[in-house]
């Protein structure tokens, strides 16, 4: 409602018949707050004024203004609070969480949308549609705007987060604000909460709601934002503001790093990219505005203590980059309207990963990683503090909150559990062969058929590089003893080799000994026939 400038039409001492209705009014609307309170909020002597304005949308507003702050405003007979009241009084309307990254979405006339919220172990405050409601941002309780319930809780919670959760009607920096002092929010502690039981963890889990977890699922609505000029930024610092200032963690390049900023920047700007790809966008929001792909989705998979800046890329504007994409056939766009962008068509089997590494390489990055950013607890040198980075790779979104610190087996484990599996075939003089998921064993069986006769049934020899075809001639011959290769029951691309008899010794020779295949995958091989006894 404030976020651009309003008109005044009147600016007048409070009468002392108003001022006591005012307080009466304030009583009835907000029962919570006691007499004294109430006394406090609206004086009995200190200056009062009535400011009378227009909001820029034409609606006729009142504001009441203590101190030189605006402490409530009425509009269409109901009575609001401000931030500045609030910041007194925290727990005067049931308050919801969300990232501080939202804030300036809100500011510019957004309201807040469910997926942006930050369900607390807690749970979400119980309220009915057209209540009012506080919101804060995560780890201050200190309200930075106010907004209208559009459903209930429960609503809520049965829509599964999606949808508009408020409609804002004040903020923290908006013009109602700037009319006062133009203070900052006060640091207000989170509630204490009790952590849920996570006895897996054996000691190692710590609550604390001020942990930051990755933004997921962020959705805003709200004005229209040029391509490429949509910034976040994390208070009022601007990304080369903050990279001014030692004391903003992560902002700073590392001096040991050899990429210029703008080398760190493009790979920011890929990394948020295709990570919004693969957690965000899914095919049912195909087409997808460029300004939606950016703002709502690419932005809140920036890592926490770092800000995504377009300008600051090679590319310098966001068409630039996704045009960029589209030559590596990872995205298709088009202009489905005069000047606005879409993505209309996403590869997702495109190959978007990195280079292949063993576990062995895996716990060395994890390990230097936690010794280069002072990680290792001090006082038990057995846990290690997840800082935002960890968190986003291996906690659950229900831990977020609640998970600060992990042995050292069990942060090694989470993370090669959150990788992809992969194996390699590698074959004398030939490039290897890497192929994504986990390598099944050859597969030796003995089955029945028709009177009473054993046959012998390999399956699984496409994984190691080896054709059945040419397998099952090979046994034909050495086995005296024919073969069929047919498809493998409830599969399309694997074939089985079936040979008559029991032929396992004589598979087992030419897998182990001619092919040079491990034993440790080959499955059935004790079921050779074993040698008859000498008379």
């Amino acid at each position: 409602m404030f976020a651009k400038a309003f008109r005044v039409k009147s600016n007048t001492a409070i009468k002392g018949s108003d001022r006591r209705k005012l307080r009466a009014d304030v009583t009835a609307v907000f029962p919570t707050l006691g007499t004294d309170q109430v006394s406090e909020l609206v004086p009995g002597k200190e200056e009062l004024n009535i400011v009378k304005l227009y909001a820029h949308r034409g609606d006729a507003v009142t504001v009441y203004v203590s101190g030189g702050n605006p402490i409530l405003f009425e509009l269409e007979k109901n009575l609001y609070p401000t931030v500045y009241t609030l910041w007194s009084y925290p727990d005067l309307l049931p308050t919801f969480t969300t990232w501080p990254l939202v804030l300036e979405k809100l500011v510019g006339g957004a309201d807040l949308m469910l997926p942006g919220l930050v369900v607390p172990p807690a749970g979400l405050p119980q309220v009915q549609k057209g209540d009012l409601c506080a919101i804060a941002l995560v780890g201050n309780r200190a309200p930075v705007a106010i907004g209208v319930a559009a459903m209930s809780t429960a609503e809520m919670l049965t829509s599964g987060l999606k949808g508009r959760g408020f409609s804002v009607l004040h903020t923290y920096q908006d013009h109602l604000w700037r009319s006062g002092d133009k203070s900052s929010p006060p640091s207000i502690a989170p509630l204490a909460l009790d952590p849920p039981d996570l006895s897996e963890e054996k000691g190692s889990v710590q609550a604390d709601s001020t942990v930051q977890g990755d933004m997921r699922c962020l959705t805003l609505e709200g004005e229209e934002q040029e391509e490429g000029e949509v910034q976040q930024r994390c208070g009022e610092k601007s990304l080369s503001e903050a990279t001014e200032d030692p004391s903003v963690r992560g902002l700073n390049p590392d001096p040991t790093d050899s990429k210029t900023l703008q080398e760190q920047m493009d790979e920011l700007l890929q990394r948020c990219f295709l990570r919004a790809l693969k957690y965000r966008v899914k095919k049912a929001d195909l087409p997808l505005l460029t300004s939606t792909l950016l703002g709502s989705h690419m932005f809140s998979c920036c890592p926490e203590g770092r800000q995504l800046d377009i300008k600051k890329s090679s590319y310098k504007k966001l068409s630039k980059f996704l045009q960029h994409m589209q030559q590596e056939q990872i995205i298709q766009v088009q202009e489905l309207s005069k000047g606005v962008e879409s993505v209309v068509a996403v590869d997702w089997k495109h190959p978007r990963k990195g280079s292949i590494l063993e576990g062995s390489e895996v716990r060395t990055i994890v390990i230097n990683y936690a010794k280069k950013n002072d990680l290792v607890d001090a006082d038990n040198k057995n846990l290690v503090k997840l800082d935002p980075i960890l968190c986003d790779c291996i906690l659950e979104k229900g831990e977020q909150h609640t998970v600060m610190k992990l042995p050292w087996d069990s942060l090694l484990n989470r993370c090669l559990e959150k990788l992809q599996p992969a194996y390699q075939v590698t074959f004398p003089g030939q490039e290897p062969i890497v192929k994504k998921g986990k390598i099944c064993p050859i597969d030796i069986t003995l089955a029945q058929r028709a009177s009473n006769k054993k046959v012998t049934v390999v399956r699984n020899l496409e994984a190691y590089g080896l054709d059945p075809c040419s397998v099952a001639t090979i046994l034909q011959q050495r086995c005296q003893a024919s073969t069929t290769v047919t498809p493998a029951p409830g599969t399309k691309d694997i074939l089985q080799v079936q040979i008559q008899g029991n032929q396992i010794h004589h598979l087992g020779r030419l897998l182990l000994e001619e092919y040079r295949l491990p034993r440790k995958h080959i499955q059935g091989l004790e079921k050779a026939p074993k040698p008859g006894k000498k008379k």
